[in-house]
């Protein structure tokens, strides 16, 4: 039973991924790329809670804090990079 939960969720972990990489690849504005590469993140941190479970041990925990901190700074940087670039004034 356990051998088959793990393979449903390599499974879909696995397509999430693939569909993240595509919307990262093809995304049309910057927001979107930034914005798949942080679900891309809790994908990965996804991946390493199930590991974490499954093996019953808790030697990633500080990789997960580490991706999660990178991820919420990351977002955060570009959504004020992103809010800065449209209050300014366009010069004409």
């Amino acid at each position: 039973m356990m051998q088959l939960v793990l393979t449903v969720t390599a499974v879909v972990l696995s397509l999430a991924a693939a569909g993240v990489i595509i919307r990262i690849a093809r995304g049309p504005s910057l927001l979107d790329r930034v914005l798949a590469a942080d679900v891309l993140l809790g994908i990965l941190g996804a991946a390493l809670c199930i590991d974490m479970a499954v093996n019953r041990h808790l030697n990633n925990l500080m990789l997960l804090v580490a991706v999660s901190i990178i991820g919420f700074i990351g977002s955060v940087t570009v959504a004020r990079f992103v809010a800065d670039r449209r209050e300014q004034p366009r010069e004409s």
